[in-house]
């Protein structure tokens, strides 16, 4: 395995018949992971669900995706991705919810928690958040 230079990717802006935003995220995460020849098929299909997962509830719960960003460290042992979505409600697991089956959601924060080596939830000054997530590729 060779070690890779800093490789940041951000989404590009997606209109009319492009692809979903989780849908590009994902595939180009793995093109990332591709290039860098240095993730497991585990981390592989982990990386795949988080990024799913984060890009989705931007855009299911968080108002609407503000930014994506993937980059792997220059090592080659770890992802990070980092989702800005413009709402200030913190990701909620289902438990934390309650008895609420009229309620959407819940189910794939605890995933995301569990699958990463770390999980940072920030509000932004300008409103919305951000979530970064760090996922081992070793």
């Amino acid at each position: 395995m060779t070690t890779q230079p800093y490789r940041p990717w951000t989404l590009p802006p997606v209109g009319g018949d492009d692809a979903h935003p989780a849908t590009e995220a994902r595939r180009t995460v793995m093109r990332l992971l591709d290039d860098a020849q240095c993730a497991t098929e585990r981390a592989r299909i982990d990386a795949g669900l988080v990024v799913t997962e984060l890009v989705g509830n931007a855009l299911r719960h968080g108002g609407g995706l503000a930014a994506f960003r993937a980059e792997i460290d220059p090592g080659g042992a770890l992802l990070r991705l980092r989702v800005d979505d413009t709402s200030d409600a913190l990701p909620v697991a289902r438990r934390a919810l309650g008895p609420a089956p009229e309620r959407p959601g819940g189910f794939g924060w605890p995933i995301v928690e569990s699958l990463a080596a770390s999980v940072e939830v920030a509000r932004l000054p300008r409103g919305g958040k951000r979530i970064v997530v760090v996922l081992a590729l070793v």
